[in-house]
């Protein structure tokens, strides 16, 4: 008897599977995906039923070599790819590469890796789902065609090397329409007041004034504010009412990818793909206690079902660790959102045995604290409530109406481990800014829980405050994803491609490395898109083919179906747009206050690849161009060598440089230096930023090519702590995460932000 194949995606996930099946199996990494649709050409026969024509990805042929030649000795090929639709159409793309027969192919799941989940899945072994195949297959063709067919229009119209995206061109619109809103935003003032009110027994507290003759009070500006101050001043104060009541605060469900997200970036500021980098690894396994296994069930899912065994263990844990009391009667139920494919358990460790503590020592930093939070948000998830004791007194001044509330924790429930983190956009200005002052002055806002229906109060100080009406917050990662979710818009395994493709694209950025705002490029070509296909890129559109693409997998529709419709929806106007896209690309244009030196035309702002330029109008009569002032220059301390005037940053094919102000009487340049010497053995050149003919920013030796030195990454003029190198660089993405390392010796370091923000912190 031979040996079995097992196929999976990557090599950590082979090695644990491999430990855990034993020398009776072959466990070999397909490396992801084997196969797709042609780089450089459509690759789909769009006359013949939109038939996808697939190649071996570059690089792949060896693997799938070996494969082949591991099937060919096996008497079986077990495809043990992930979960989901992207799995399956790898497993199937495998199958279809390095077999010939059928028979002796199977395909196994399991939501964990496990020994017991990965041999209960060798014993329920089964066909490979071709519905499944065809919702991803159905995506592949719906993304190519959009890629394809609309993306040349981006190129004649604004310029080269852009491109479009059926889900993350709604993506960017929706951060465009979100920075519309901020811009048109209009604050408006109004005021709030609040009374320090005292009982002759005991200390002070507040109250906040509501109403005046039954009626709400809206208070528009400081002259009303001092008014009511100073009429609520002459009343009587007393105690009207006094409600008790017990509020209860029941935890949230277990994680799914979306919610893990938004967690991770709210809490520990993860950007979504790190994240998932981080939960992949956790499922994938490591070693404990001499088994090899995965930590965590399988990391995207929209559902928040939990295996009934699983129950059983969290509430015989919470038992033991925290005591009955903390165990509900009856395990806590969540609700699956009914748009959710609901297709793998919620997110949560493969054994709550596995305590934080107990493992962390074997993990990374960055692993050992997203399995906390898994860890907690699960056993919290089946933990009692938290159970408030509320007090509010209705205190009455004349006509006048105020409110003071005071809690009590009355049963901790699950906050004594664990409380969902929110959007720091949902704390209100004017109440993070009144406990502020109350804290200062050394009194508590809380309400006495004893205070008694008629007492007298005295009235203390009476405190107007002045606030304005917030535009809607800028999106952070967290909230992205919670709006794409929302909206139905991509799934589970899509949200940090997403956002990971926006921001290499360039359409978006984040200021202050969190919150998003689309670039004048990501502006440009969504008005253009929306325009231009207001129906493709629409939101409802788009979830709405989310949806059918679900009824494709549940194989209620013919995936060929689906893609006629969705291309028949937008080819028209392509061919339209196509046929007037010099009107396109004038509408985008804008007439400047210069004149043209050369003609006298005016000129114009248009599109480059580097940017923004001007260029007369009279072109191609005239082909007279140059930067654009407002965005390619930036004062500097150098003075010219050559004039003394002062240098200016300009912005050129190749990059930044420095330029004589004096131009065009001193043309006198120089590359942009970072003030940093060269670290090559005997080299006296300096830094520079330069440009590569792709419009990459990298930093090379002034003096090349005499020196050679060249890096992606931006050096740091800081020596490193372990082995005295003479630089560091940092590495850094769009996503947010940032460090410095050290290229001789490999040590990593915070970024300088990052321990900015520490030392802030802590002073």
């Amino acid at each position: 008897m031979g040996k079995s194949l097992v196929v999976v995606e990557s090599p950590a996930k082979a090695k644990t599977i491999n430990k855990i099946l034993g020398k009776n199996f072959v466990v070999k990494p397909c490396m992801g995906h084997v196969r797709d649709l042609p780089p450089k050409e459509l690759g789909i026969d769009v006359e013949g039923g939109f038939k996808p024509r697939y190649v071996t990805i570059r690089g792949k042929g060896k693997i799938l070599s070996g494969l082949r030649k591991a099937a060919q000795a096996a008497d079986t090929t077990y495809l043990a790819t992930d979960p989901d639709r992207e799995g399956e159409a790898i497993a199937w793309h495998v199958a279809q590469a390095i077999s010939h027969k059928n028979d002796n192919v199977k395909r196994i799941l399991f939501n964990e890796i496990t020994p017991k989940a990965v041999h209960e899945s060798l014993e329920h072994s089964s066909a490979l789902d071709l519905h499944k195949v065809d919702a991803q297959q159905a995506r592949r063709v719906l993304d190519r065609l959009v890629g394809y067919e609309i993306s040349p229009l981006l190129w004649k119209v604004i310029h080269s090397g852009l491109s479009a995206g059926r889900v993350q061109s709604v993506a960017v619109r929706l951060i465009c329409d979100r920075d519309r809103e901020i811009k048109a935003f209009e604050p408006k003032e109004y005021w709030s007041i609040e009374a320090l009110l005292g009982r002759e027994s005991q200390g002070l507290f507040w109250a906040r004034l509501l109403a005046k003759d039954g009626d709400k009070l809206d208070i528009g500006n400081q002259e009303e504010a001092d008014r009511i101050a100073a009429e609520l001043a002459a009343q009587d104060i007393a105690v009207k009412e006094v409600k008790k009541r017990d509020q209860v605060r029941r935890p949230a469900p277990p994680f799914t990818t979306s919610t893990l997200q938004q967690e991770c970036a709210r809490r520990m500021r993860f950007s979504v793909k790190r994240t998932m980098a981080v939960a992949q690894q956790l499922y994938e396994g490591i070693e404990v206690e001499g088994e090899t296994r995965g930590l965590i069930t399988y990391m995207r899912t929209d559902s928040v079902r939990v295996a009934a065994d699983a129950i059983v263990e969290v509430r015989e844990q919470i038992d033991a660790l925290y005591g009955r009391d903390y165990v509900p009667e009856t395990p806590n139920h969540y609700r699956t959102k009914n748009s959710a494919q609901d297709a793998h358990e919620a997110i949560r460790p493969t054994s709550v045995a596995l305590h934080p503590d107990k493992v962390k020592h074997l993990l990374a930093p960055d692993q050992a604290r997203v399995y906390s939070l898994i860890w907690k948000r699960f056993v919290t998830s089946q933990m009692k409530p938290q159970v408030l004791n509320i007090t509010t007194a209705n205190v009455e001044a004349g006509p006048y109406l105020l409110r003071a509330a005071g809690s009590v924790v009355k049963f901790p429930g699950f906050t004594l481990l664990y409380s969902e983190s929110k959007e720091e956009e949902d704390k209100s200005e004017a109440v993070s800014n009144g406990m502020a002052k109350r804290k200062e002055e050394g009194t508590s806002r809380a309400m006495p829980a004893d205070i008694a229906k008629g007492e007298v109060l005295k009235l203390e100080k009476i405190a107007p405050e002045q606030h304005f009406t917030k535009p809607p917050p800028r999106f952070t990662e967290a909230s992205l994803v919670k709006q794409l979710e929302s909206e139905g818009i991509g799934r589970p395994s899509t949200y940090a491609q997403i956002i990971t493709t926006i921001l290499d694209r360039e359409y978006v950025e984040k200021v202050d490395n969190r919150y998003f705002v689309a670039t004048e490029r990501g502006q440009t070509v969504n008005k253009l898109l929306v325009d231009t296909f207001p129906h493709l890129f629409n939101v409802a559109f788009t979830a709405n083919m989310e949806d059918k693409l679900d009824q494709v997998e549940d194989g209620g529709t013919n995936w060929v179906e689906i893609v006629q419709q969705f291309y028949d929806s937008w080819k028209g106007d392509l061919d339209a747009a196509n046929n007037r896209r010099k009107e396109l690309k004038r509408a985008l244009q804008e007439v400047s206050d210069e004149d043209c030196e050369e003609c006298g035309a005016d000129m114009v702002v248009k599109w480059g690849r580097n940017g923004r330029f001007l260029a007369c109008s009279g072109y191609p009569k005239c082909k007279n161009t140059k930067p654009l002032e407002e965005q390619s220059e930036e004062e500097t301390d150098e003075i010219c060598d050559q004039c003394s005037a002062p240098m200016l940053v300009k912005m050129g094919r190749y990059g930044r440089f420095l330029a004589c102000s004096g131009y065009p009487d001193c043309k006198n340049v120089k590359p942009y230096v970072l003030g940093i010497r060269c670290p090559e053995d005997g080299c006296e050149g300096q830094i520079v930023e330069k440009r590569s003919r792709k419009g990459k920013v990298f930093f090379g030796c002034s003096i090349y090519p005499q020196c050679k030195f060249a890096s992606w990454d931006r050096p740091i003029d800081r020596k490193c702590t372990h082995c005295d190198a003479a630089l560091l660089y940092e590495k850094g993405s769009r996503s947010g995460a940032a460090a410095m390392y050290c290229r001789v010796c490999g040590t990593e370091y915070e970024s300088e932000e990052g321990e900015k923000d520490k030392s802030a912190q802590a002073a």
